[in-house]
């Protein structure tokens, strides 16, 4: 078969994946393995076929698996315990109200580490509501606050799922994106914080008008914060260390790097922190610890299979070997990291998915990084940057965060495509800037 009709087969693919799940609203996971299936029958070898298939199903899970399951169950042992409020309330008592708005984004920053964005959202939609109506500022820029610094880590950096899958693909180390991503993502929420706020001027919105209710946050019954901050700070304290010891001259075989390679994995990292998560738990019994351990399975389970089901899209389309061809033909172009960025933008922009675009992305880019000039351990990092700012431009209808963001924040559909939807574009874009400027000092 020519290179360009495989090259047709797989634009027809990634677009048929995009008109099944946005147009048709066909379930993500059925229309992945379905064009899966059918660009393997039509491209692969036969009997290589099912195997394919299963590679890329299997090899996702292995990179991700665990980080998402033990990512999740901090992340619900935070909600049901009131720890992301205990988080918020200290901040905002350090920022006061006037600057309710710059508290809020540091609260979705913090709690967005460990917890996905859409669950973050919907934990801290009611303090957003409650900043807006005692501060004054229109809702949609308060709502749009929260949700961008959110996606900001959410996009960056793991355990969330798409960063996670799209590092294991490109060979990307984990410690050193979880640092790089996490510095990334503040000026991406900063460039959004100060969008979102002359938009919804320019708009003329109004504060929140909804009764105090059942918001009002009651301090006595929450845990202490430091103790909230735990489970998300000790993970990306030794995920860190074992990234800054393992890399550094004269250090790398101590004893202290050996410990640290163990507890300093990622997987070992967040389960640990899982373990801390359960000292904010006020009924330590095993039937208490059993519901929230099954919560959370319910909530990964979902994500775990579609996450998969891109990696195995993914692994086919990089069996093709369009991949290769595609980087043989971009490397005379000399757009190196535009590449993965425009790649994982277009596919955002057209499908909804965050984790979809970047790990078929990350497909797709991967066999072309040495002709692109990434192949080294700086570039792969920077090519996971790029497409981690990609997968941000930008969020709109087809995407269901949006809904999040517009149902729970109590926002109209108009008002938060404006607003947030803009916001994502302008953040995704500057943080590919920072990312470009970068590589000048890092390739």
């Amino acid at each position: 078969m020519s290179t360009a009709l495989i090259l047709v087969l797989v634009i027809v693919s990634i677009a048929a994946v995009i008109w099944l799940t946005s147009r048709l609203r066909i379930n993500a996971f059925i229309a992945l393995f379905l064009i899966s299936f059918l660009l393997a029958a039509a491209v692969i070898p036969v009997q290589k076929v099912v195997s394919t298939l299963k590679d890329g199903f299997g090899s996702t899970m292995a990179s991700i698996g665990f980080l998402i399951i033990f990512g999740a169950m901090i992340g619900v042992i935070l909600d049901k315990t009131g720890a992301t409020l205990s988080i918020a309330d200290f901040i905002l008592s350090k920022t006061g109200r006037k600057k309710s708005a710059a508290a809020l984004g540091i609260t979705g920053y913090i709690t967005g580490l460990p917890i996905f964005c859409d669950s973050g959202f919907i934990v801290l939609s009611g303090l957003a509501r409650s900043f807006s109506r005692q501060s004054g500022l229109a809702l949609p820029f308060m709502t749009t606050v929260l949700a961008t610094s959110l996606y900001s880590v959410h996009c960056l950096i793991p355990p969330h799922p798409g960063a996670t899958a799209a590092a294991g693909i490109i060979g990307a180390d984990i410690g050193h994106l979880v640092i790089l991503g996490s510095l990334f993502a503040i000026p991406g929420a900063l460039s959004a914080f100060f969008w979102s706020k002359m938009i919804a001027r320019r708009g003329n919105y109004r504060s929140d008008e909804t009764s105090e209710g059942t918001e009002r946050i009651r301090r006595e019954d929450l845990p202490p914060v430091f103790l909230s901050l735990m489970p998300v700070a000790v993970p990306l304290l030794l995920i860190t260390g074992r990234s800054v010891l393992t890399v550094s001259e004269g250090i790398s075989g101590s004893l202290a790097a050996r410990i640290l390679g163990v507890i300093g994995d990622p997987v070992i990292a967040l389960f640990t922190g899982v373990i801390i998560a359960l000292f904010l738990v006020k009924d330590k019994s095993i039937s208490s610890f059993n519901n929230l351990f099954s919560d959370a399975m319910i909530k990964a389970g979902p994500i775990l299979i579609v996450t998969a089901a891109g990696g195995t899209f993914g692994m086919v389309i990089k069996a093709t070997g369009m991949g290769e061809a595609a980087g043989t033909f971009l490397s005379t172009t000399g757009l190196g990291l535009m590449v993965p960025f425009v790649l994982a933008a277009l596919l955002k922009t057209a499908q909804g998915s965050s984790t979809v675009a970047i790990i078929t992305a990350a497909s797709f880019v991967e066999p072309m990084l040495s002709s692109l000039g990434l192949g080294s351990e700086a570039g792969r990092l920077l090519a996971m940057l790029s497409m981690g700012a990609g997968s941000m431009v930008f969020s709109h209808a087809n995407d269901s965060f949006f809904w999040v963001v517009s149902s729970f924040g109590g926002v109209e559909t108009a008002a938060n495509l404006k607003v947030f939807s803009s916001s994502t574009a302008v953040m995704g874009m500057v943080v590919f800037t920072v990312t470009w400027i970068s590589s000048f000092f890092m390739l």
